[in-house]
């Protein structure tokens, strides 16, 4: 018998009305459930702020679109409904946010869905941000794919697995995380971010080449970098690259910009690029609220 899970404070918008608690949405009959044709995205509101919200409703609906799904809500009926949920949660919470779309039926024979059946829920739940902490990585022998193989322009939860067992490997060998590679053997992301290195007082990124989603936060985090002088170079990188940098630091919307400590044996401290970058998205997400 499974356990039951305990979920944190959680507000699921579905079938036109809010719903309290993780609300069982997709049967075994929803083709999502089944086949994994669902989007998603993920923005952040903490201290009643919801930086670049309007940016991840409206990469909800392109991703949707990317899938073959119809986008059934407006970036700014999203956007509504982000802040009308929020009412129902203390201003200082940190709450993720998640917009959804899925097929819920499929066509003769199953695999093909129905664009008609779409449907779309929005789940907003309490998630602490996690504070840096000594974090580990490897180089994961499991590879993104490419555009031909996946549906790698859209947030999409069928490209998650494969992400998942890269980490699972990782932990397996006692790292927190892992970078993943392109076919060509290019360093492409962490298992769970986008990632960053510096060198020389140089800040290097992975160049998005259509194998892995580049992040909202990512962008971000670049344009605020340049804005005050630091030179940031999206490139071709290896991995050898990444053993040899100063520092490494990831973003992301779940923890937004953290470094990383250790890569295979090699320790590293929290250099002054990761501090910097960390300190330019809070200013930022507090200057737009």
């Amino acid at each position: 018998m499974s356990r039951p899970v305990a979920w944190s404070k959680t507000l699921t918008f579905f079938e036109d009305d809010w719903h309290d608690g993780n609300v069982p949405i997709m049967g075994p009959r929803t083709h999502a459930a089944w086949l994994c044709t669902s989007v998603f995205d993920g923005a952040r509101a903490f201290e009643g702020i919801t930086p670049d919200l309007d940016l991840h409703c409206a990469r909800v609906n392109a991703s949707a679109e990317a899938m073959g799904l119809k986008p059934l809500v407006s970036r700014d009926s999203w956007m509504g409904l982000v802040r009308d949920g929020l009412k129902q949660f203390e201003r200082d919470e940190a709450i993720y946010i998640r917009p959804m779309y899925w097929a819920e039926e499929g066509a003769p024979g199953g695999v093909r869905f129905d664009p008609d059946s779409t449907r779309w829920c929005l789940c907003l739940y309490a998630a602490p941000f996690p504070q840096p902490r000594a974090t580990a990585i490897t180089l994961s022998p499991f590879r993104r794919p490419t555009r031909e193989t996946a549906l790698v322009d859209a947030k999409a939860g069928s490209l998650y697995p494969n992400n998942a067992r890269a980490l699972l490997e990782a932990r397996t060998r006692g790292f927190d995380n892992c970078l993943m590679c392109d076919m060509l053997g290019n360093v492409a992301e962490l298992g769970t971010a986008n990632v960053f290195m510096a060198k020389d007082g140089v800040v290097f990124t992975p160049i998005a080449n259509g194998t892995f989603l580049s992040g909202i936060t990512r962008a971000r985090v670049i344009a605020l970098l340049r804005e005050t002088g630091v030179s940031v170079v999206e490139t071709t990188l290896r991995y050898a690259d990444f053993q040899s940098a100063d520092e490494i630091f990831s973003t992301g919307n779940y923890t937004k910009v953290a470094p990383v400590t250790r890569i295979d044996a090699r320790d590293l401290q929290p250099g002054p690029f990761a501090r910097k970058a960390r300190e330019l998205y809070w200013a930022y997400a507090h200057a737009a609220a």
